[in-house]
């Protein structure tokens, strides 16, 4: 079965004590630049097998008497109607999705910045749906020479002619829809009008990964390399820290490079830098809370593969270049691996030759490897699904969980009704068909009870799959990837 790696609940605890102590290192007032996914982070899950997706929310749920939310998100990114890739929404919009999950889990989103600020207008509309929804809403405006022009940022006509955020609670988390929302710059600003005010407070960076205090070329950090590698991160040794404490520590390169300007910052605003390296900044406590590192070891190695695969898939279907498989490559021979690490890849390549059809399979959680294949009503993703259910509940293989009878009708309105190209059923299809027959098939009834059992599974598929049916099979919590080959030579592929 899936093996842990990682406790859950001792991280959970030691992360909340930890923010506690660097609040009341500054005096009781902290900015805490929040990096990453908050919720859902499903990366995390997937190299350190026990980490739940939700940790961190869980873990500021431990503070939420102590914290409040900013939600700080580039004006830009709204005139230009910037789309998050794996929620296919706005930016504007996932912040309103933020402050109702915030409110959902009982945690005070205090407001939310609009920074880079010129007057965009579809940033002025955004400001008065806000507004007008009762958020609160401030301005931080573009700096001319940022960030290297100290003497304009850290002066009033720079930090000072941003608007100054009113909080109410020791911890301030303050986060964005992505990468480039202004959360640092939101951070050093309200640190400046504190300092003018006369209040105490400080600054620290969580990110998760890459994790500090293990080495540069762990297979956690080097998979975190890979997730990021259109970004170009590169993961380095923390040269300040070195220099500060002999002490050797992992960072990434945009933190090593803004570092200098920061403590410039700092020693302007406060009279002295707090910190000596970018490590020194972050409160990450996640490397202390891995119980078995061969098993993240492996779990990392199997990501990496994973991103290799997406990034294949990208370039094959035109929405990357190919310099990101290429770096994935490279990753993927610096972590010492390739693609045959991940065995459910040849599993599902032996089924398609043998068949000379298009072919998934599944590992499931104990090893054993499924597959299937793709047939006159059922796709391959399909069909691999349901002799995974099957393998499960230990239901003969003869056995249709699903009758002709039942199926026929179904591709019949797709075709016939429904104008469908493709009469197979898609995972999502078969999954209601299922569900339907088991009311009054004891055995589909039994299959259905193994669902939850595919989660963490590992899933290959010699094509391409639709949207549609990564989609399901992402929602199902399996890991997957796909050949970058289309089943079709059709140049439309929606369907």
């Amino acid at each position: 079965m899936n093996k842990l790696g990682f406790d859950n609940e001792k991280y959970i605890a030691t992360q909340s004590e930890h923010i506690r102590r660097r609040i009341d290192q500054f005096g009781g007032k902290l900015y805490l630049e929040f990096g990453g996914k908050i919720f859902d982070d499903y990366h995390a899950a997937r190299v350190l097998p026990g980490f739940e997706p939700d940790s961190k929310i869980r873990m500021l749920i431990q503070l939420k008497d102590r914290a409040e939310i900013v939600i700080s998100i580039n004006a830009n990114d709204i005139e230009k109607n910037k789309v998050r890739g794996d929620l296919g929404i706005t930016y504007d919009l996932d912040v309103l999705r933020l402050i109702d999950a915030f409110r959902n889990f009982g945690l005070y989103v205090g407001s939310v910045v609009l920074t880079r600020w010129q007057d965009q207008p579809t940033a002025v509309k955004f400001q008065k749906r806000l507004e007008s929804l009762g958020v609160r809403v401030y301005r931080h405006y573009h700096i001319q020479g940022y960030p290297s022009d100290i003497d304009h940022i850290v002066s009033d006509e720079g930090y000072g002619k941003n608007d100054y955020i009113e909080t109410t609670r020791s911890l301030v988390v303050v986060t964005g829809p992505g990468p480039g929302s202004g959360k640092m710059a939101t951070c050093l600003s309200q640190l400046y009008h504190d300092h003018k005010r006369g209040i105490q407070s400080g600054y620290a960076k969580f990110e998760t990964f890459p994790i500090w205090n293990l080495p540069v070329k762990h297979p956690v950090n080097i998979a975190y390399e890979a997730a990021t590698a259109d970004l170009n991160d590169m993961n380095m040794i923390d040269p300040f820290h070195f220099e500060a404490y002999g002490k050797t520590t992992v960072n990434y390169n945009r933190d090593i490079e803004i570092f200098p300007v920061l403590n410039a910052m700092f020693q302007r605003i406060y009279g002295a830098s707090p910190y000596k390296s970018p490590t020194d900044m972050g409160v990450n406590m996640v490397g202390n809370c891995i119980i078995d590192n061969d098993v993240v070891c492996d779990a990392s190695k199997m990501e990496i593969v994973r991103r290799y695969y997406t990034a294949l898939c990208n370039q094959r279907k035109g929405s990357t270049e190919s310099r990101d498989a290429d770096k994935l490559k490279l990753i993927m021979q610096s972590a010492g691996i390739d693609t045959d690490f991940r065995k459910v890849v040849e599993a599902a390549k032996q089924k398609a030759e043998s068949t000379g059809k298009p072919a998934a399979a599944i590992e499931l959680g104990n090893g054993v490897m499924v597959t299937g294949r793709t047939s006159r009503m059922l796709g391959a993703a399909s069909a691999a699904l349901l002799n995974a259910l099957k393998t499960l509940a230990g239901i003969d293989d003869r056995i249709d969980l699903i009758s002709p009878e039942i199926l026929e009708p179904i591709t019949n309105l797709k075709v016939h009704a429904l104008g469908s190209k493709n009469p197979r059923l898609h995972p999502n299809e078969v999954l209601i068909a299922l569900s339907i027959c088991a009311v009054t098939d004891p055995i589909a009834a039994k299959a259905r009870e193994q669902l939850a059992n595919l989660r963490k599974c590992e899933m290959h598929s010699s094509v391409i799959l639709s949207e549609n049916d990564e989609h399901t099979l992402k929602k199902l919590g399996i890991y997957l990837t796909c050949e970058p080959a289309y089943e079709s030579k059709r140049l439309f592929h929606g369907c």
